[in-house]
């Protein structure tokens, strides 16, 4: 049985807890997985009781608020379902298209599939809105900023794979490719050793959340730091561009 994750903690009062979930901890008990770790277990034992607000998949990392009450659970689940929490996530994104800012408003029909997927369905589908910003060119993928109006199931995953493009490793809605330095780098020589990915899970992290402490009224901006993978997949591709003009 391998060691527990490291959960950082990104703030914490009498009121909230907020974490950096890492990639690969499922948020809550999964019913096909029930005996898997999860994120509010782990947390529970050092903190006592926790009320979760929101969730994110399994292998996304990033900011995760927690309720040390039930008063509080309540105040934040109605923050969240008027929709005046602000979400930014961090995606890395299959593609090389020419866009700046797009904003995406496709009705999304959760659970559409044996997969459990969730697809754009313009007759049965939920208003969804998304608003995409650029971040940084890396060819051949794209740092994208994701800032979803509404709280759809993998909301953001399929937004990005019907208009730009989908997220690296995304098993669902994408190739379910992991990044090698060797499909990448001109004139790669491979070592004895089998080649370690950059990235091998999804490449999508909640990077803040913006919202109104229950307590003191006041707004609070809540920011996690990228994982290693993910920040070492970003020094590498950067790298690659500084290193050859022609990449």
């Amino acid at each position: 049985m391998g060691s527990r994750p490291k959960i950082d903690i990104l703030h914490a009062d009498d009121h909230l807890l907020v974490v950096s979930k890492p990639a690969g901890l499922l948020s809550v008990p999964d019913r096909y997985a029930p005996d898997a770790p999860h994120l509010r277990a782990q947390l529970e034992r050092s903190w006592g009781r926790l009320w979760m607000v929101h969730r994110l998949d399994r292998e996304t990392s990033g900011v995760m608020v927690l309720a040390r009450n039930e008063a509080v659970h309540q105040a934040l689940n109605t923050q969240f379902s008027e929709r005046t929490v602000e979400k930014g996530y961090h995606a890395l994104v299959e593609s090389e298209a020419a866009f700046n800012e797009e904003t995406v408003a496709l009705p999304l029909r959760v659970n559409a599939d044996r997969q459990h997927r969730t697809r754009v369905d313009q007759r049965s589908g939920k208003p969804a809105t998304t608003h995409l910003r650029l971040l940084e060119r890396l060819s051949p993928y794209l740092l994208v900023e994701a800032r979803p109006e509404t709280g759809r199931t993998h909301q953001v995953r399929v937004h990005l794979a019907a208009s730009i493009g989908p997220i690296v490793c995304d098993p669902l809605y994408g190739k379910h490719k992991p990044v090698l330095l060797s499909a990448l780098k001109r004139n790669y020589v491979p070592s004895r050793r089998e080649e370690r990915p950059l990235l091998a899970r999804l490449g999508l992290h909640a990077a803040s959340l913006r919202l109104t402490h229950p307590a003191s009224e006041q707004p609070l901006l809540l920011e996690a730091p990228y994982p290693k993978d993910f920040s070492a997949t970003l020094r590498q591709l950067r790298r690659l561009r500084a290193a050859d003009p022609g990449y």
